[in-house]
């Protein structure tokens, strides 16, 4: 009998981007909470669910700081819940579901290809001057910013707002699983992108 996720979601999924592919881990899971059995081990988070991923990277606190022009401070509410976040998840999935007809899991992957930079900036020395030099972006990197962006667009979505956080969610996968340039998560990889161009 075929695993789905919660229950519903088939966990036949393609990955298209061949660099990605590797650390997308689509491990069949009901419940995807392994309960950090992957904890302090290198290199270890790539083979963890990737539902489960998200669900960690959305546990996180309020930056405190400005992010898109706006400071978002939650005070870690969600630090910790897991199950909590993962209902959220779950709700999510069904609205995108109910909305777009396709597997959820399909389109997570889909936001995640199209939202991962290629290309970042770094600060290098030269005889006590700074530059800012282009460099590339290792596959694992580029996963773990697009779950970053993806969970921080829906964090501020739903922030001071009457937006559900599964409906910012929601939101935000389905225009970044359709490439769509309104998606935070796509603003901020042109933008790397295009400020890794300029410092070449």
């Amino acid at each position: 009998m075929e695993t789905k996720l919660f229950g519903k979601y088939s966990y036949d999924v393609k990955v298209n981007d061949i660099s990605l592919a590797q650390n997308i881990s689509l491990k069949p899971l009901e419940i995807p909470h392994t309960f950090a059995r992957h904890g302090n081990k290198q290199f270890a988070k790539g083979k963890v669910n990737i539902v489960e991923r998200l669900a960690n990277k959305l546990m996180r606190g309020g930056t405190g700081e400005k992010v898109g022009g706006r400071v978002i401070r939650t005070h870690g509410r969600l630090q910790g819940k897991k199950l909590k976040v993962l209902k959220v998840i779950r709700d999510a999935f069904a609205i995108i579901e109910k909305k777009t007809g396709k597997n959820p899991l399909q389109l997570l992957v889909d936001a995640l290809e199209n939202s991962a930079p290629s290309e970042d900036i770094t600060r290098v020395r030269f005889g006590g001057v700074s530059y800012q030099v282009a460099v590339d972006i290792s596959a694992q990197r580029r996963l773990d910013l697009a779950l970053r962006n993806v969970a921080l667009a829906a964090i501020m979505s739903a922030f001071n707002s009457k937006t559900t956080l599964a409906e910012a969610l929601a939101n935000e996968l389905t225009l970044a699983g359709m490439n769509d340039q309104t998606s935070y998560a796509i603003k901020r990889k042109n933008e790397m992108e295009r400020i890794s161009r300029s410092a070449r």
